[in-house]
């Protein structure tokens, strides 16, 4: 993985847990939001902090989809969450929660799941079919539908006018080439 990788899946880190601490900043001072008041949701926009934390949560999301772009799913993001190390720092010098010491024993663990996912392969590589088998199984399968056509046809059908698959006048196992016309109106 090169340097450009590594500072998008910081970008993610840095974005996400600076947006979840400004917009729990901005919301702490506005106070409890009711969901039966949605204009109180528009309102908290008004506010720098809860603006400045949305900001930086849609910098995050594009971060995100751009290392979603070349990683899988299973590995971008265990390889973010090291961003809850940065969250719960911010946690506590920024917006002054306590922070406990099962929190941090929690946060340990975490970071070294971040350790041992960040040591596999970045993108699942999925079998390519090479065009030389491609071709093959194309080849094979056309002459395996030709045998199938040929023994849907009859015995006495396939060598009809002297030629093979060719029918001769008479049409198809011996039928006439022409009705014979009926005295009916026309």
């Amino acid at each position: 993985m090169n340097l450009r990788k590594y500072l998008v899946l910081l970008a993610v880190m840095c974005f996400g847990s600076t947006g979840d601490i400004l917009l729990a900043r901005g919301m702490k001072d506005l106070g409890p939001v009711d969901l039966h008041h949605p204009l109180s949701l528009i309102a908290a926009l008004a506010n720098h902090w809860v603006f400045c934390g949305v900001l930086c949560l849609v910098l995050f999301f594009c971060s995100y989809m751009t290392a979603l772009s070349w990683a899988d799913l299973t590995y971008v993001l265990p390889a973010t969450a090291f961003g809850y190390v940065l969250l719960a720092l911010q946690s506590k010098y920024f917006l002054h929660e306590h922070v406990s010491n099962y929190r941090w024993a929690g946060i340990l663990l975490i970071s070294c799941g971040v350790g041992w996912v960040t040591r596999g392969p970045e993108l699942t590589r999925r079998p390519q079919i090479s065009d030389e088998i491609h071709t093959l199984g194309t080849a094979q399968t056309m002459h395996e539908a030709q045998n199938t056509a040929s023994a849907q046809i009859p015995p006495e059908a396939r060598h009809i006018g002297g030629t093979p698959n060719a029918l001769n006048a008479q049409g198809p196992a011996g039928a006439p080439d022409k009705l014979p016309a009926t005295g009916g109106p026309s």
